[in-house]
């Protein structure tokens, strides 16, 4: 804690600055926030990142095609499988491949698989964030039974390597449908149980009902896409506003909010996970046999030059571009990455509110480190 002056000469009090991390445990990732305090009330707030720092943009230039794949699994580490996506869709758009179905199939699932697993882990640490300990312990049983399902088809719980350019890594293992079955069944039983556990909770409505109200003019302003944009009522989502893969192939709902507060944001991923599993349900009815690959070369070269993707990240809008000189590296990988975005209006959201609920807003972004700081 830093004070400059406690009590000025006329004995009134003064601005306190208070240091919010870097090491804060509640702060989802290596963050630091400078807090300028008029008694508990926000005047100001100053975030600084870069904490997590790699250079994931430029290293990418120093591998191959196939081996940047590795690098997007290290960005949204909780939803290693949608960053995955969008860099294998950036490529493939440059060597205007054709994917096979069932490939997509297989991609769709694992990445609508990913959306619900990474939105357990915002559903139980934000009940850690408002002062609950029981959703960590439901959120973290169903994520757990994803992660499994996961290793199973891809030899990892995370960091999975699995979409590659062309299509997957390889076909699921055969009791892959049996399994991803009995693990839906589970979910929908538990996405029920986490609903009534919190949500409508006198004690967490207290704590995020009309916190920090975030407008739809000013959330385009700052560039807030995902749950935050759709919180404060806009229908806006990739996946139906510029569909990519087989997303048209389906019939899914874009839950919205009203006042864009802090349960708004919470409900919206409550319901996106309702919506992923009929997506999911809808592609094992239409998932048929076949090649899981496309044929192309061993060493991806594509074409001199550029293209730019997006795709819709439990976070937001994640956007890949992508420069080929036309070596076996990419020349220039840019990525827009929804976390970067949506902290940006982090500043406007903590000013003229208590102290105490910096964390719960904080919280209600869903940030990953890894992604903002890349």
């Amino acid at each position: 804690m830093k004070i400059s002056e406690n009590i000025n000469e006329s004995g009134s009090t003064v601005d306190m600055l208070i240091n919010m991390g870097p090491q804060h445990p509640s702060t989802h990732g290596v963050f630091r926030l400078v807090l300028q305090l008029d008694g508990e009330l926000i005047v100001d707030a100053e975030p600084h990142i870069g904490y997590l720092h790699r250079g994931s943009e430029k290293l990418c230039e120093t591998e191959s095609y196939s081996q940047v794949v590795t690098l997007f699994d290290r960005l949204d580490y909780v939803a290693n499988l949608n960053s995955e996506l969008a860099y294998c869709m950036a490529v493939e758009k440059l060597l205007e491949l054709q994917i096979p179905d069932r490939a997509w199939y297989i991609r769709t699932i694992l990445c609508e698989l990913n959306r619900i697993s990474s939105h357990m882990l915002f559903y139980g640490v934000y009940g850690l964030d408002v002062g609950a300990m029981t959703p960590v312990l439901y959120g973290f049983r169903e994520r757990e039974r994803i992660q499994s399902l996961f290793e199973q088809v891809t030899g990892a719980r995370m960091m999975h390597n699995y979409i590659r350019i062309g299509g997957v890594k390889e076909d699921t293992p055969p009791e892959f449908n049996e399994n991803l079955h009995a693990v839906v069944l589970e979910l929908e039983k538990a996405i029920e149980e986490c609903d009534e556990l919190l949500t409508q909770n006198e004690a967490f409505l207290a704590r995020t009902k009309n916190i920090s109200c975030l407008t739809i003019e000013d959330a385009i302003d700052f560039g807030v896409t995902g749950p935050i944009l759709r919180s404060t009522g806009l229908v806006e989502d990739v996946r139906i506003s510029e569909p990519y893969g087989i997303y048209d192939r389906f019939d899914f709902g874009i839950p919205i909010g009203s006042t864009g507060d802090c349960w708004d944001r919470y409900y919206i991923r409550m319901q996106e996970m309702r919506e992923s599993l009929s997506i999911i349900k809808q592609a094992i009815k239409q998932m048929e046999p076949g090649e899981v690959q496309a044929k192309m070369r061993r060493i991806v070269r594509p074409p001199k030059g550029e293209c730019f993707v997006r795709t819709e990240s439990p976070r937001g809008d994640l956007g890949v571009f992508l420069v080929s000189d036309g070596s076996q590296n990419p020349y220039r990988v840019k990525v827009r990455a929804p976390s970067f975005a949506n902290l940006q209006a982090i500043k406007h959201m903590l000013e003229g509110v208590y102290v105490a609920d910096a964390v719960v807003i904080l919280g209600s972004l869903d940030i990953v480190l890894g992604e903002v700081d890349r």
